[in-house]
């Protein structure tokens, strides 16, 4: 049957797809909460060059109702973990984190770059919770879901005042980031890591500045992420190199070359993930793909369901870091005999040698102020 509606239009093709400048997502694609669908079409009237949509960041305060996410996976080697910030400025195309933007409302895509949150009572929690009488101390990973050190962290400081709370409590700390503001907080992560108390891992995903600037258009280039565990080694906190993700063809490639170049700087760990595309990342992924590498789109695809049991992801415990079957278990073998070669340690040992029996609760618990307890009586969640 006919559609009517149609009948003697020109259906012009889709958008070929645009990269933005200093942005990892194609475009926003939509939510799986969202209720009405849309689709990109092009008119005819509009083209990208003549009216360009510039994404800037915006970002609002929040008030948190709890601040320490706890988890049971077995993939992972910490149980508890902090996020100050809600969305990551950085704008890593391959963030897992993107799909928790959707239980907000909005997109995983350019949405999730540069809506951001800042849950600006995070400190004054943090110290809250350790202060109660049944807290059992583990090691608290900061900047897991998002990137504590995301450029907005220059402005808000929370990362470095939830810091200052666990140094007076003398609570271990593992921290993971891509950003060298981490350097600006070596006056209180020096004497923690003294007392064995504070470590970190900077991520590096490829030594190239020219995927990097594609992969992940905020964080800091390559070579200054390299200088970074040059400088927090030297100030006596123990680092490590977290390869992650690896994408096969892309980033695949450097495996050993990324973990030498750390080692070099004096990274004494070393752990890796395989590229994980849950939910919407899949479709932004597969975007920029197209966007960035048409050439070998297909191929990368191919290659990533291979090591997933034929789909885009599997996110079953025990392989949903670092897939199955041959081609898995070839990056395993590439990343464990570089290892044992450059005399690295691995994965878990960050937050195995953190000291958790030194631990005293604060000294001083101010009340929670009245945005946090308004919160609290509307039963407000912190979903990640």
């Amino acid at each position: 049957m006919r559609d009517e509606q149609f009948e003697g239009q020109v259906m012009l093709p889709p958008r070929p797809l645009y990269a933005q400048k200093g942005r990892g997502a194609v475009s926003n694609v939509q939510g799986r909460y969202e209720v009405n669908g849309r689709e990109s079409f092009d008119d005819g009237w509009e083209h990208e060059e003549e009216c360009p949509k510039v994404w800037r960041t915006h970002v609002t305060e929040e008030t948190a109702k709890s601040i320490l996410t706890r988890n049971q996976s077995p993939d992972i080697p910490f149980a508890v973990s902090l996020n100050p910030y809600r969305g990551c400025e950085h704008g890593c195309i391959y963030c897992f984190a993107r799909p928790s933007h959707s239980y907000l409302g909005l997109s995983p895509g350019l949405d999730f770059e540069s809506k951001l949150y800042a849950k600006v009572n995070a400190p004054e929690l943090l110290r809250s919770e350790l202060s109660k009488p049944g807290y059992t101390v583990e090691p608290i990973a900061l900047g897991v879901n998002t990137d504590a050190y995301q450029p907005c962290e220059r402005e808000y400081r929370l990362t470095r005042r939830v810091l200052e709370v666990l140094k007076e409590c003398d609570h271990p700390v593992g921290l993971i980031t891509k950003s060298s503001l981490i350097e600006r907080d070596i006056d209180i992560l020096a004497p923690m890591a003294e007392r064995h108390l504070a470590a970190a891992s900077i991520t590096i995903t490829t030594l190239d500045p020219k995927i990097a600037r594609t992969l992940e258009p905020r964080a800091a280039a390559p070579a200054r992420r390299l200088r970074a565990i040059r400088t927090l080694t030297e100030a006596g906190i123990p680092v490590g190199v977290s390869i992650a993700p690896i994408i096969p063809f892309v980033t695949e490639p450097e495996i050993e070359k990324v973990m030498e170049a750390a080692r070099d700087a004096g990274a004494i760990m070393a752990n890796y993930v395989v590229l994980r595309l849950p939910w919407e990342v899949s479709p932004l992924f597969q975007q920029w793909l197209e966007a960035h590498f048409p050439d070998r789109a297909q191929r990368v695809m191919n290659r990533v369901r291979e090591m997933r049991g034929g789909k885009d992801y599997d996110a079953s415990f025990g392989t949903r870091m670092h897939g199955e079957g041959i081609w898995a278990d070839l990056i395993r073998q590439r990343v464990e005999k570089a290892r044992d070669r450059l005399g690295l340690g691995g994965p878990g040992m960050r937050f195995r040698t953190l000291d958790c029996a030194s631990f005293r609760r604060p000294i001083v618990v101010p009340p929670l102020g009245a945005r946090a307890r308004a919160a609290q009586a509307a039963g407000q969640m912190d979903l990640f």
